[in-house]
């Protein structure tokens, strides 16, 4: 994983709540196979929307107040934060096309 996409839940206030920009967290784990699967796509997504929106990844396993704090129950979850609410959800593995969709919604 690019370690520079990591989000822990020290810094999630910063990172996500106060962003200036629409921020999608992928919550995921390292032995989640449709985590891996998206992995590829989050990252060019990050590259894609740098300046306009945010992208992070959040492991569940070494974040779990994070993840209980926003009820994730099945990874990979990612979740749409704008003005420091969560604005749009998705549960499962999706083709990169639908994870860009979530983002221009609210760009």
């Amino acid at each position: 994983m690019a370690s520079e996409l990591a989000v822990t839940s020290a810094e999630f206030q910063s990172k996500v709540l106060d962003s200036p920009i629409p921020v999608l967290v992928d919550f995921w784990a390292e032995w989640c196979g449709p985590c891996r699967m998206i992995a590829p796509a989050i990252e060019e997504l990050a590259k894609e929307y740098a300046g306009r929106a945010a992208v992070y990844k959040l492991d569940v396993d070494t974040n779990q107040d994070i993840a209980m704090k926003y009820q994730v129950m099945s990874i990979p979850t990612l979740l749409v934060f704008k003005g420091g609410k969560v604005v749009e959800q998705h549960v499962g593995a999706a083709p990169k096309q639908h994870l860009a969709q979530l983002i221009e919604r609210h760009l």
